[in-house]
């Protein structure tokens, strides 16, 4: 209980860090939202007749690339960055030679992953219903989709960005994350339709846990009949929880067996 209750007060010192870094909460919690309402606006003329007849409109179409985006950026994107950093300024060492037991720093940092993933998906949800007309699902199996879907991308998201913290430090850690990423949200279907991305590149994606999370929110976003555009011509839930499920144990393996609280070369 000592843990968890040091865990919780933690994350509410991770959160208030978090907010204090302008460009993390810009361009982590932020810049989906952003890319929602300019995409929303920009690519409404070419679903105006699409719209009229009660079809797709430019919000629908966009709102699962940027909920999976979204997913990524708050957890994979900000632990890869944040304890990069704090590995390199020595912040890590300190808390290591505390008496806080290293569970609840970890608690930390899934709590602030937790707390800034929901809130980020919650408003770019009520941006997409009440700022762009969209309309949310009433099947109640839809949700349940998109709850696991959100789960297990945030943890594998989390886990692997721990993990990958380790592959640089805090001053090359930027390129090394963000490069990679923006090729993923390209090739997995976030900005682009993920039937216009030539097949190998769809393959490509398909080794990344982001093209599972876009599919499975296109799943719940789309109509039933957009499954056929999808490689296999389905929406594989089954799948994509499996490859999700997968990613997230991989990446907590990782994160256990990679994971130094020091910087190279110092003990």
């Amino acid at each position: 209980m000592t843990a968890v209750a040091l865990g919780l007060d933690r994350t509410a010192l991770e959160l208030r860090m978090y907010s204090r870094e302008k460009e993390a909460v810009f361009f982590s919690f932020l810049f989906p939202i952003l890319l929602l309402a300019l995409f929303s606006v920009i690519f409404s003329g070419q679903f105006e007749e699409s719209a009229a007849r009660g079809g797709m409109t430019a919000g629908q179409f966009f709102l699962p690339g940027m909920l999976s985006a979204g997913v990524l950026l708050t957890s994979f994107q900000t632990m890869a960055l944040s304890v990069a950093t704090e590995r390199d300024d020595g912040s890590l060492k300190r808390l290591r030679a505390t008496p806080m037991p290293s569970v609840a720093y970890f608690l930390g940092k899934v709590g602030l992953v937790g707390v800034t993933s929901v809130l980020q998906t919650v408003l770019l949800l009520l941006v997409a219903r009440f700022a762009f007309g969209v309309d949310l699902p009433t099947d109640p199996e839809r949700w349940v989709v998109f709850v696991v879907v959100f789960v297990l991308g945030v943890f594998s998201g989390t886990v692997l960005g721990i993990a990958y913290s380790s592959l640089a430090t805090a001053r090359s850690i930027g390129a090394v994350v963000i490069g990679p990423m923006i090729v993923l949200q390209f090739i997995s279907g976030v900005y682009i339709a993920f039937d216009q991305i030539p097949g190998w590149l769809q393959q490509v994606a398909a080794l990344f846990p982001l093209k599972w999370i876009a599919q499975g929110m296109r799943s719940v976003f789309y109509p039933a009949e957009m499954a056929a555009a999808e490689m296999a011509g389905s929406w594989e839930t089954g799948r994509t929880v499996a490859v999700l499920l997968a990613w997230g144990i991989g990446g907590l393996v990782l994160c256990v067996t990679t994971f130094r609280w020091f910087k190279r070369g110092t003990t």
